[in-house]
């Protein structure tokens, strides 16, 4: 199933290195007899590299816990820093999914995970009193490649899971991935608690980006057939689907990472909590929601992602109503345990709104008369090219929580204004998923089963099993 090199057909060149010519994982006696083992075996290199990625990309939601008045930064200095970072993070997911049709998944991995190096070192380089606040901010901004690392890792697992499993395996791979944002609160937490400083806990992580590169470099594959189609990306872009459920996705991905860099900064200046009381807190929430996220694609797999996505934002509604009648009242502990469980909430969403995007885009397949093979191939090929798209707003979500949390801690000193209008984007999403996806106007329904191709009708679609 490997060779090396492999005739590049479009340009008539030889790639050296492991790429795969024959994939497809739809074939269910292919998949039994070969592709699943290979399948699995990269997705689990992929999580560690995209594990790293999320742990560099958020490193500032920890660092600024470390900064103390000695800095000279101010709460609304230090949310502006991890605003930018979330940021970078979000824009630099688009040419991250296209990167891996460009130079192979494993190859791109290999380069991706290498290049999380560059803020590692440069962060342990600025760390100090002192250090001017345009230089923090402009070393920060580094660290937002490694919010890519995402982007381009679901890209990949996408192309090796046959439609049945996306939903585990995207689940569990960006599951993972996300559960670098409490690792590295815990590696800070124990820094903390062992009287260290910043420049330890960076020490700890440049090996690991190391041990990471290498890991990708021996045990996984590039797939051959893998290409990037402008076309698709166009088509992609055009569809309102793709946006529809970017929209979804700044409601679960934007608030999980938002919220975890800005959990611990809420903490000291509304609780006035110190960076240790702070630090023992903040990794419950990101850890609780990374691990269930596979779980919302469990779910959404058996129930149809919709209904699951349409529950789980009315439960995410009603845990931001404890969260702003907590804050208003001063009550940390169920604060924090509102908190706790809205980020469960967020990895839910995470999952089941991923879970979606292939059933979307095969479901609009048999809606143009595509049967079997091609109506698989055509849901890979959009699907694969909004998820980047999808990916990279879903992560503006993240900017917007924590510039709306720094303008209200500089308006009234809270964070309930902010939790506000994290409400209204919730009542939304529910709106939304329930309009678009779950309930079954008359005139979709003649729109998508009122023509004929090559003669026969197209049968009624419903996306509420998506």
């Amino acid at each position: 199933m490997r060779t090396a090199p492999v005739a590049d057909k479009r340009s008539g060149s030889k790639r050296s290195g492991r790429w795969i010519e024959h994939w497809d994982p739809e074939d269910e006696t292919f998949w039994k007899e070969k592709g699943e083992r290979v399948a699995r075996r990269n997705l689990a290199f992929s999580v560690l590299s995209e594990h790293i990625g999320f742990s560099v990309w958020t490193l500032w939601s920890v660092l600024v816990l470390f900064m103390g008045p000695e800095y000279g930064l101010t709460p609304a200095d230090k949310f502006l820093l991890t605003s930018m970072v979330t940021l970078v993070g979000a824009v630099v997911r688009v040419p991250y999914t296209f990167a891996v049709a460009v130079f192979g998944g494993r190859n791109w991995t290999v380069i991706s995970a290498s290049m999380l190096l560059i803020p590692t070192v440069a962060a342990f380089t600025v760390m100090e009193p002192g250090t001017s606040f345009s230089t923090f901010l402009l070393v920060g901004l580094l660290a937002g490649v490694g919010g890519g690392n995402f982007a381009s890792s679901m890209t990949n697992i996408n192309a090796f899971f046959p439609l049945r499993r996306k939903g585990w395996a995207l689940g569990l791979n960006a599951g993972g991935g996300n559960i670098g944002v409490p690792v590295i609160q815990l590696a800070a937490l124990a820094v903390i608690g062992a009287g260290g400083g910043p420049r330890l806990l960076l020490g700890v992580y440049i090996p690991l980006i190391l041990v990471a590169a290498a890991l990708s470099w021996r045990y996984m594959d590039n797939i051959a057939s893998v290409r990037n189609d402008t076309g698709a990306a166009l088509d992609a872009a055009r569809d309102g689907h793709t946006w529809i459920m970017a929209v979804l996705y700044i409601g679960t991905f934007g608030s999980f990472i938002g919220y975890s860099f800005a959990f611990g900064m809420v903490l000291q200046t509304q609780f006035g909590r110190t960076p240790l009381e702070a630090a023992g807190v903040t990794f419950i929430g990101p850890l609780l929601g990374s691990l269930i996220r596979p779980v919302g694609g469990r779910l959404a797999d058996r129930f149809g992602g919709a209904r699951i996505t349409l529950w789980n934002f009315a439960a995410m509604a009603a845990a931001t109503v404890v969260l702003v009648l907590a804050g208003r009242a001063g009550s940390l502990t169920p604060f924090t345990c509102a908190f706790v469980v809205l980020f469960v909430l967020t990895g839910l969403g995470n999952g089941s709104t991923f879970k979606m995007i292939p059933g979307i885009f095969h479901r609009k397949a048999l809606a143009r008369g595509l049967r079997g093979e091609a109506a698989d191939a055509y849901g890979r090929r959009l699907s694969g090219a909004s998820m980047g798209l999808i990916g990279a707003v879903g992560a503006l979500g993240g900017v917007g929580i924590n510039l709306a949390f720094r303008q209200s801690f500089m308006t009234s000193g809270s964070g309930t204004g902010a939790f506000l209008a994290f409400l209204a984007v919730y009542a939304v999403c529910i709106l939304v998923t329930w309009a678009v996806y779950l309930r079954r106007p008359a005139a979709s329904a003649r729109t998508e089963a009122g023509t004929q191709v090559d003669g026969e009708a197209k049968p009624q679609l419903s996306y509420a099993e998506v």
